[in-house]
């Protein structure tokens, strides 16, 4: 059977302030569910929420880590051409008429 903990309860759980809970259930971010005008959360899918967050960030950081791995396999040094730097010319400035 699950356990359904309090706002409170999950707030001390996750180590975070009450309203913070209140905000990301709200948002649909962390899974509850409402019981008149206070929210409710089931502790076994708040643990499972917490493990696949995990899973993803895990799967996340190893897709970034290719990625530049193969970006840094690509770049290969190509030595350029020297350019020679145009001269820029600056324009005046205008003279502006002021009230007094």
């Amino acid at each position: 059977m699950s356990k359904v903990i309090t706002t409170q309860e999950l707030a001390k759980y996750l180590k975070f302030h009450e309203i913070t809970i209140i905000k990301h259930a709200e948002e649909g971010t962390i899974p509850g569910f409402r019981v008149g005008r206070s929210w409710r959360f089931d502790k076994e899918i708040i643990d499972k929420w917490i493990n696949d967050s995990q899973k993803k960030l895990q799967i996340v950081k190893k897709t970034k880590v290719k990625a530049t791995k193969m970006k840094s396999l690509k770049k290969t040094p190509v030595k350029k051409a020297s350019v020679q730097k145009r001269a820029v010319k600056k324009k005046p400035k205008k003279k502006t008429v002021g009230r007094k």
